[in-house]
């Protein structure tokens, strides 16, 4: 069985204050547990209850965050794609905008290719003048129990970010098991986890971001670095095992939400 599934959320300022989703529209693979509002931030935590994507799967998420809004979307798992035996794989379409004065933090738990799978996403992102980003995708090196690491046959990330219509990164993740396997050995980390974070928003220049360049000590990497135009920058993260990019990746989040407000989530009650 194939889907053709999608999530369509819209999350808007209510009178109180609080967020809460104004819009909300999915269908398997997607599910929603129940969101709740923190005082900070509205939780969405999306759960796929099939365990994985699965050949010829097309998957479309199309997320907008209003003025004034602030929502986290997290995963509570590893996403998972299955291997494909015939031509077909998984296609996942993803939109994220946020309007100005809206707040987005995209924290889902890191994709996991398993030996053999074939896929592709596309992310774009567009904000409005001053709106705030946090964006992360992550991946591991497929199921190191089973001795699949690097084992896929196609893996494609891509993601373009505009703000004011502007754009400010596009980057594209399209390498064969064997080309990361390879970069992952020079690096001497044959099992490594990788994330690759998008931060936007007012004040973000101001950061420690020399804290956050601290952090870098192989075998964990860590580079930090501005997108021209300014109050933009991206982080890469390189660790030897899903535990550390982990640990990195919430002392980051810390570091950083002295200036970012809407980081300073309780990720624990998700």
């Amino acid at each position: 069985m194939t889907f053709s599934g999608h999530l369509h959320l819209e999350a808007s300022r209510a009178a109180d204050g609080r967020t809460v989703l104004s819009r909300q529209s999915f269908c398997a693979p997607f599910h929603l547990s129940k969101p709740y509002w923190d005082g900070v931030a509205l939780h969405v935590q999306v759960v796929n209850p099939t365990a994985g994507m699965l050949e010829g799967d097309e998957l479309e998420t199309d997320v907008t965050v209003s003025a004034g809004a602030s929502l986290l979307v997290t995963t509570p798992s590893h996403a998972r794609a299955f291997r494909v035996k015939g031509d077909g794989g998984v296609l996942n379409r993803q939109r994220l905008r946020v309007a100005a004065g809206g707040w987005l933090d995209w924290f889902p738990e890191p994709l996991v290719p398993h030996a053999g799978c074939d896929y592709c996403q596309e992310t774009a992102v567009n904000l409005e003048p001053g709106a705030a980003l946090f964006f992360c995708e992550s991946l591991g090196p497929g199921r190191a129990a089973r001795g699949e690491l690097w084992a896929w046959r196609r893996l494609e990330l891509g993601l373009s970010l505009r703000v004011a219509s502007t754009l400010r990164l596009r980057e594209r993740f399209a390498l064969g098991g064997d080309e990361a396997a390879g970069l992952a050995k020079m690096a001497g980390q044959p099992s490594a986890w990788i994330a690759n974070c998008a931060i936007v928003g007012p004040g973000v220049d101001g950061a420690d971001w020399d804290a956050v360049r601290a952090l870098h000590a192989p075998p964990l990497w860590v580079g930090a670095s501005r997108l021209e135009g300014g109050d933009a920058w991206t982080v890469r993260v390189i660790a030897p095992d899903g535990q550390a990019l982990r640990s990195t990746l919430s002392e980051i989040r810390r570091l950083l939400a002295r200036t970012l407000a809407g980081l300073s989530v309780d990720l624990r009650r998700v």
